[in-house]
């Protein structure tokens, strides 16, 4: 699991920087209308620079680290814990608890300086998470439960989920850092916890933020249909959410597939490559040693070698021939060893090989059985590393005699592989590296030995490090985690002895690739949030139109109500005079003539009396559809109230005004009603005199009416501007 996992560690970091952008884009949306707005700010902030750190860490892993860039991503951290407790201490004022001021992020950030200062940068993490990452969250969770405890029924859940989430973020991110040796940080860490529970903590982190995200975003759209509160934009919210739920985890599901294939294909390039790899140094190898092998076997075929050993022969005649051997393969040294062991003759080019106690050497003894003997070794006082390849002696009768040996330096084959793209390792049969092309590597423990083994090995290397590179011993290839670094190991044991070859190869390349799965994800992620924000916009306007329109229509309605008489469907006195008003300053600025006609029904106290009420009402009905028929669209009609009735005639004369209303009288007078004669109407008009208000107008239009009523009644009365008295029109 934990394999599988270190595999995936790049997609979890996107997951994870994902989870907070997220987090960071709700925040924002928390922010507009809330009353405590800069709190929400500080949280934005928070998310987008945590989820940026992740993506740094994730760049980290793709391209490799380095100290500054692991400086970046330390002050990264920082900022964005600083702005988490900024967001709950700036809330807990808000709630009217006590808060210290922003003095308290001096000694905070001191105790991280000293941190990073005694410890290095990766404790200065531990120091960051523990001082400022930890009690941030647990500051921010506790302020959002005291939010919740005040909240409606609807959001109480939504942000005790996201209080119990910072709750636990607040463990998963502030108790648990990297590795480091300094304590207490070290009793739970990274490898600690993935060891206990299997699963990297970045991926708790990531659930988590998931969590604090959804819960925050849930108690948004609860604020959303509460604004609202629209029976439709509340079920599409409740939709939206689901929905948001299942295209967030089917691209994450999809992506993630995507990026597992795209790994894999180069997985297997990197596995085929591997292969070719130990191909490769094993021919490297093997060209060193074949020449020895071959020199050995010639040695001990020969007359000269065999005289020597069997029946005490020439021992110059011998020695030519090892050196010439020894010259032909190439070797370090030669030699002929009796059946004791002891060496009895050697080559000119001699070294101290052949003075080592031969008698139990791996080489000497295959000899003696009748087979070739092959053994890799350290010298352990040169550390030169050499290769013994021996073949037995015979005498005439077959019997076995002694041994041919033959010596070579191999030290050459490390240095020619030195630029060797790949790691390999030589290792003896302990598993401890004895050649390698990465010098820091020498002398390290490949997998775990007992304390015996490796005790009795730091007395043979002198300068072991007995801290092993894998966790296991390796024997078909596999994916492993070395160093916190996933890489693919291959091994295979060398043709000769009981030394193997181990390659590594670097996971850089397969991170390479799954980035573009990675970021394919992100473009279906962004595309995925900007439709559904959209949706939601879209139909949180619509809404908001439709509110708004209805608002308009009623208050259209309204103002209809306002303005216009019950009864007859015409303007009433208020509308009346507001229009009036404004025609008469209209007259003033451009000199327009402006006429008043006021008229009224004759004895329409007899009608109601005789005929009713109701036969009142519709004569006025009648009176105001036919007097509004037979006028321009320019005038207008209002009931002045109880049977009498206003015209203003804009743009007309007095003269003008006077045949609208002869027309107007005889139109009425003729009009017809059911069981009930015909009636009259009197008529007064005035036309506007400059520097005339409203009263003055409505008051001479009055006094015309009244001297029609005085007259006779159905008639027309009205005053020329250059005469005194009334002239009155009859019929």
């Amino acid at each position: 699991m934990a394999v599988f996992f270190a595999a995936q560690l790049d997609f979890i970091f996107f997951f994870y920087g994902l989870a907070f952008v997220l987090l960071g884009w709700v925040s924002l949306a928390l922010a507009r209308g809330a009353e405590q707005r800069m709190p929400w700010l500080f949280m934005a902030a928070f998310g987008f620079l945590h989820g940026m750190l992740e993506w740094l860490d994730l760049l980290a892993l793709v391209i490799g680290d380095s100290v500054s860039f692991t400086v970046v991503r330390l002050a990264t951290m920082m900022i964005s814990f600083l702005a988490l407790a900024e967001f709950a201490r700036l809330d807990a004022v808000y709630l009217g608890y006590k808060a210290p001021g922003r003095w308290i992020y001096l000694p905070l950030a001191i105790f991280m300086a000293v941190g990073a200062f005694h410890a290095g940068l990766l404790s200065a993490n531990a120091f960051g998470r523990y001082g400022i990452g930890f009690p941030a969250a647990l500051a921010t969770g506790l302020v959002l439960a005291l939010h919740a405890r005040t909240a409606a029924s609807a959001n109480r859940r939504w942000k005790m989920s996201a209080a119990i989430g910072f709750a636990l973020y607040a463990c998963a991110s502030g108790l648990i850092a990297p590795e480091t040796d300094f304590l207490p940080f070290d009793m739970v860490d990274y490898a600690v916890f993935s060891d206990v529970t299997h699963t990297p903590i970045q991926l708790v982190r990531a659930l988590l933020a998931c969590l604090i995200a959804f819960s925050l975003w849930g108690a948004w759209s609860q604020r959303q249909v509460d604004s609202v509160a629209s029976p439709r934009y509340s079920a599409f919210m409740q939709r939206q959410f689901l929905r948001t739920l299942f295209v967030m985890t089917s691209i994450l599901v999809v992506g993630w597939c995507l990026t597992e294939y795209l790994g894999g294909v180069y997985r297997s390039h990197v596995e085929t490559a591997a292969l070719g790899d130990l191909d490769l140094i094993a021919s490297r190898l093997a060209g060193e040693t074949a020449p020895v092998e071959n020199a050995a076997k010639a040695a001990a075929e020969t007359p000269e070698v065999r005289d020597l050993l069997s029946a005490g022969g020439d021992n110059a005649r011998a020695i030519s021939v090892l050196n010439r051997d020894v010259a032909v393969s190439d070797a370090s040294d030669g030699f002929l060893l009796d059946l004791s062991g002891h060496v009895v003759a050697g080559a000119a080019k001699g070294n101290a090989a052949r003075n080592r106690n031969n008698a139990n050497a791996p080489y000497f003894v295959a000899a003696l059985v009748g087979q070739a003997g092959f053994h890799f070794t350290v010298d352990p006082g040169s550390q030169t590393r050499n290769y013994y390849a021996s073949f037995p002696v015979r005498a005439e009768g077959g019997s076995i005699v002694g041994a041919a040996v033959m010596v070579k330096n191999i030290d050459t084959v490390e240095g020619s592989l030195r630029h060797f793209e790949r790691s390999f390792f030589i290792v003896d049969g302990d598993g401890v590296v004895v050649m390698t092309n990465r010098p820091s590597m020498m002398y390290r423990m490949m997998w775990p030995q007992p304390e015996a083994i490796r005790q009795a090995l730091a007395r043979d290397y002198g300068n072991l490090n007995t801290r092993p590179l894998l966790k296991e011993e390796v024997f078909n290839p596999a994916w492993v985690v070395v160093d916190n670094t996933r890489d693919y190991v291959q091994r295979r044991a060398l043709l000769h002895g009981d030394w193997s070859l181990v390659t590594l190869n670097s996971p850089q390349g397969i991170f390479a690739s799954r980035v573009l799965g990675i970021i394919v994800t992100l473009q279906m992620a962004i595309l995925a949030v900007f439709y559904l924000v959209g949706r939601e916009r879209s139909l949180y306007d619509n809404v908001q139109l439709e509110k708004r329109l209805q608002l308009e229509e009623l208050a259209r309605h309204l103002d209809f109500r306002a303005a216009t008489d019950p009864l007859t469907g015409i303007y009433n006195r208020r509308k009346f005079n507001r229009v009036l008003a404004g025609e008469i300053l209209r007259a003033q600025r451009y000199a327009m003539p402006l006429s008043l006609i006021l008229f009224d029904v004759d004895h329409f106290k007899h009608v109601n009396d005789t005929y009713g009420h109701q036969a009142g009402d519709r004569v006025l009905v009648e009176i105001a559809h036919f007097v509004s028929a037979h006028i321009r669209t320019s005038d207008v009609l209002a009931r002045w109230g109880g049977e009498e009735f206003m015209v203003l005639t804009p743009g007309l004369q007095i003269k003008e005004a006077v045949a609208l209303a002869e027309k107007l009288r005889g139109g009425i007078r003729s009009l017809a009603y059911d069981n009930m004669p015909s009636v009259t109407c009197s008529f007064g008009i005035t036309e506007y005199r400059k520097d005339d208000t409203a009263e003055f107008l409505i008051a001479r239009a009055d006094e015309m009416l009244y001297a029609a009523k005085i007259g006779g009644r159905d008639r027309v009365a009205f005053v020329a501007e250059m005469t005194v008295a009334p002239t009155i029109v009859a019929l």
